[in-house]
């Protein structure tokens, strides 16, 4: 379980680092091709891109130093919300293959949290 956990908890950092970063350093270039872009200012999506690269961070480092590992677990939970939010702007512009990837992220992020909070906490 501990070997599954991190191997998740590294993958969903890729996943995250690469959206955090596209939407931060390459906004304009990204937002034509995707139309529920326009559904938040792009003061919205920078700021959203800083928390998911915030929690990226959260995602690795506090359980590999271990020190406040806890905060792997609250990064995976800001992370499973926000595909909530996601899920829920991709649904108003029928993007069904981005509904789809939000929500197994989503469930991916909450097995995270749930797996290091009570399966196999880092101690």
């Amino acid at each position: 379980m501990h070997t599954l956990l991190w191997v998740l908890q590294i993958l969903a950092a890729l996943a995250y680092g690469a959206s955090g970063v596209m939407k931060v350093f390459m906004f304009d270039q990204i937002s034509g091709d995707v139309p529920s872009f326009g559904a938040l200012p792009r003061v919205a999506w920078t700021a959203l891109g800083i928390l998911e690269l915030i929690c990226v961070v959260g995602l690795i480092v506090p359980s590999a130093l271990r020190r406040k590992p806890a905060l792997t677990v609250v990064a995976a939970t800001v992370l499973a919300i926000e595909s909530l939010v996601f899920i829920g702007v991709h649904a108003r512009y029928d993007e069904s293959g981005s509904i789809v990837m939000s929500a197994v992220l989503g469930l991916v992020m909450a097995f995270i949290a749930y797996g290091r909070k009570v399966l196999r906490p880092i101690v």
